[in-house]
């Protein structure tokens, strides 16, 4: 199995190649921090970006929707591509200049030609794996989708023919050597997203708690480092 993937003019860096790689590992490492996706497509030569939660299975990415929405269907027509991008923002840059002033982050954009999975069943099992993603154990718990439910749904899936991805993890860069005499302050304001304190729904049957499924979410966490965990769990069972 290739642990690279090749690059084109599509991905080919062309500015600070330092930031950029084409290794699977470090690919998957910022797609599977993450649930939230955009999905990039044109229809009628107009440009559109639709974000939609998605998840990874080895070399193919999946998401789903409602069989009338738009993206969805035409990123599964004839002979259609589409640009998935997954963005982290890590911290926020105060340069002394507006040239030093910029931002960290985790980003990746991955192209491939997007499917529809067909037949109840196979949605069924996509459908188990989102969840279980999120929630490990947690479709043993909740009631199985009903067929009319799938019938509603469209799930898609893209092998990913091509990837990158690009970090920013400097700090202050000034790209002249007499602005870090300014006399203004300059560093790195971290941003992290982390997980709140779990909200019980005000219809609950009878006096249920959390179960496993739910405690990795621990107030307080890291949100991107919950999944990541999640991610090598689920990888190894």
């Amino acid at each position: 199995m290739d642990r690279e993937f090749t690059p084109s003019k599509r991905t080919n860096a062309r500015r600070r190649p330092d930031r950029v790689r084409y290794d699977k590992a470090a690919v998957y490492a910022v797609l599977d921090a993450s649930l939230l996706c955009h999905v990039g497509y044109v229809i009628d030569g107009e440009p559109f970006v639709t974000p939609t939660a998605f998840w990874r299975v080895n070399d193919t990415l999946y998401w789903h929707g409602s069989r009338q929405n738009n993206m969805i269907n035409k990123v599964t027509g004839e002979r259609a591509r589409a640009c998935v991008t997954v963005g982290h923002l890590d911290g926020l840059i105060a340069g002394r200049s507006g040239k030093g002033t910029s931002v960290q982050y985790r980003s990746v954009m991955a192209f491939g030609h997007p499917e529809a999975i067909t037949g109840r069943d196979a949605k069924r099992r996509a459908m188990n794996v989102f969840i279980e993603r999120m929630y490990p154990g947690r479709t043993e718990e909740i009631r199985p989708a009903l067929d009319q439910e799938l019938d509603e749904i469209t799930v898609v899936e893209m092998l990913i023919e091509e990837a990158s991805v690009k970090v920013k993890t400097d700090g202050v860069i000034e790209m002249r050597e007499e602005d870090y005499e300014v006399p203004a302050w300059a560093g790195v304001i971290p941003i992290e997203m982390r997980v709140g304190k779990p909200q019980s729904d005000g219809r609950l049957a009878g006096n249920v708690q959390p179960s496993a499924s739910i405690t990795p979410y621990e107030e307080g966490v890291r949100l991107d480092g919950v999944l990541a965990r999640l991610a090598v769990r689920q990888k190894a069972g």
